[in-house]
C-alpha cells in the first residue's frame, strides 16, 4: 500500500537515487499538448460544466423529478445519455458517443447506472453519495492525456464486462458479489495508468518496478490505488473488516490477471477447464477463476467491436506506443518493440496483436460461451483483421505464416505481441 497517495502528487516522484533523469518528468502531462499562456485549462473547464449534470444524472438514475431550471441547458445531453444507457448491453455501443454526451463523465455516469441497475447499491446497503464520491475520484485518477489508457477506455472495459455479464451462462450462476466485483476491477483496472509499459518503468528505475520488484508493476499499482480510493471514500466500511478485506483481495485477484505476461498462464488453465470439461459455476473460484477470463476478454477487445469503433482504438493505442517510442529515442534509451513509428505502422501493429493475442483468447471464450455475442466478436475480428490486412500486405502476410489452426497455433505468442499487449491491456 505504499503507493496509493501517488494520485495525490503532482506525477509519480522518481527514486531519490538510481533513477533514470528522465523520470524527473511529470507523467500526467506526458501526452498533453501544450496550452497558450493564460488559458484556462481546458480540464478545469470541463469540471466547472460538468458539475450540473452530475447533480442531474444522480436524480436521473434515481428516477427523481428536475427540480432546479438552471438544468434546463443540459436536459437535452442528458437525455440522449439516458437514452443510450437503455442499450448498454448493446454490443454496438458506442463509447466515444456517449462520452461527448456525457460531457467526459462516461466512467461515472454508466458504472453508476450498473451498479443502480444490478440493485448492488440497495443489496449491499452502499451510500449513494459515497458510491458517486468513489466513481468521480476514480474518473479523475486515470489520465485523460494518454490516448489509450484513459478513463473512456476503462468505461468501455466496463461496459463490455456488463455484456459478458449478461451472458446466459455468467448470468444464471454469478453471485451479487461477483457481479459487484466484476464492475469495480473493469472500472479500475487502469487505475492512475502513466502511458507508458512495464519494461520502460523498469529500465528506467522507477520506484514502482522497485516497489513490485519489477512483476506486474502497473497491475499492482492499479490495484492498489483502487484499494486506496475505497479505503479513502469509506465505501464498503459500513461491512464488516473480512468483508471489506475480501472485497479488496479479490479485486486484486481480477486487475492481476490482466497482466498480458502471464497471457499463456490463463489461457493454457481456461483450455484445460474446456478440454475436460470440468468448470463448475457452482464453485467460488470456478466463478472467480471465469471473471478474470471476462475481464480479460473485455480489457483487449477492441478488435472484436465494430470497425467505426475498433478502428478509432486502434489509432489511440499506436499513437501512445509511438509517443512512449519517441520518448525514448530521444533520451537515448532502447525503443520498446512496436514503438518505433518509422519500423511499424497502426496496420502491423494490430495485426499481429489479433493474430498472437486475441484470436487464441476469443476462441476460447467462444468454446466457453457459444452465443450469438460470441460469433458476433468471432466475426467483426476477422472482418477488422481484414480490413488492416487490406491496407498492408505485407504485414499480413508476415502474421500469416505463423497460422494454422485457428486459436490453437498461438500458444506462444510472440515476444513482440506480449509486448504490445503489455501497454494495450
Amino acid at each position: 500500500m505504499l503507493d496509493v497517495r501517488v494520485r495525490s502528487q503532482v506525477g509519480f516522484e522518481p527514486e531519490r537515487r538510481g533513477s533514470h533523469p528522465y523520470l524527473g518528468v511529470d507523467f500526467r502531462t506526458l501526452h498533453s499538448r501544450a496550452e497558450s499562456a493564460g488559458s484556462i485549462p481546458a480540464r478545469r473547464v470541463r469540471r466547472l460544466f460538468s458539475f450540473q449534470r452530475h447533480l442531474l444524472s444522480s436524480r436521473l438514475l434515481r428516477g427523481a423529478p428536475h427540480l432546479n431550471p438552471l438544468h434546463i441547458l443540459d436536459e437535452d445531453y442528458c437525455g440522449q445519455a439516458k437514452c443510450m444507457l437503455e442499450k448498454v448491453g448493446s454490443w454496438n455501443f458506442d463509447i466515444f458517443l456517449f462520452d461527448r454526451l456525457t460531457n467526459g463523465n462516461s466512467l461515472v455516469f454508466l458504472t453508476f447506472h450498473l451498479l443502480n441497475q444490478y440493485g448492488l447499491i440497495e443489496l449491499f446497503q452502499l451510500d449513494m453519495v459515497k458510491v458517486r464520491q468513489f466513481l468521480v475520484l476514480v474518473q479523475e485518477d486515470y489520465h485523460n492525456q494518454n490516448p489509450y489508457h484513459n478513463a473512456v477506455h476503462a468505461a468501455d472495459v466496463t461496459q463490455a464486462m456488463h455484456c459478458y455479464l449478461r451472458e446466459p451462462k455468467l448470468a444464471q450462476s454469478l453471485t451479487s458479489f461477483d457481479i459487484l466485483l466484476g464492475l469495480l476491477a473493469a472500472a479500475t483496472h487502469d487505475l492512475d495508468h502513466p502511458g507508458v509499459n512495464q519494461p520502460f518503468l523498469i529500465k528506467t528505475n522507477h520506484y514502482l518496478a522497485a516497489l513490485y520488484r519489477n512483476t506486474s508493476v502497473l497491475e499492482n499499482h492499479h490495484w492498489r490505488s483502487a484499494v486506496g480510493l475505497l479505503r479513502e471514500t469509506e465505501l464498503f466500511s459500513h461491512l464488516p473488516a473480512e468483508d471489506s478485506l475480501s472485497i479488496e483481495r479479490q479485486l486484486g485477484s481480477l486487475i492481476l490477471a490482466t497482466d498480458i505476461s502471464r497471457q499463456n498462464e490463463y489461457l493454457s488453465r481456461f483450455r484445460t477447464h474446456l478440454d475436460e470439461n470440468n468448470l463448475c459455476l457452482g464453485h467460488a473460484s470456478h466463478r472467480h477463476f471465469v471473471l478474470q477470463m471476462a475481464l480479460k476478454c473485455a480489457d483487449i477487445c477492441n478488435p472484436c467491436r465494430p470497425w467505426e469503433l475498433s478502428k478509432q482504438w486502434s489509432e489511440k493505442v499506436t499513437e501512445e506506443f509511438f509517443h512512449q517510442g519517441d520518448i525514448e529515442k530521444k533520451h537515448k534509451l532502447e525503443i520498446s518493440p512496436l514503438c518505433d513509428s518509422e519500423a511499424n505502422t497502426i496496420a502491423s501493429v494490430q495485426i499481429g496483436f489479433m493474430t498472437y493475442v486475441v484470436e487464441p483468447l476469443f476462441a476460447e471464450w467462444a468454446r466457453f460461451s457459444d452465443t450469438r455475442l460470441s460469433q458476433t466478436m468471432l466475426g467483426h475480428l476477422g472482418l477488422n483483421k481484414a480490413s488492416w490486412s487490406a491496407m498492408d500486405p505485407e504485414a499480413s502476410g508476415s502474421s500469416e505464416e505463423g497460422e494454422s489452426e485457428p486459436g490453437r497455433a498461438t500458444e506462444e505468442p510472440s515476444s513482440r505481441a506480449l509486448s504490445q499487449g503489455s501497454q494495450e491491456s
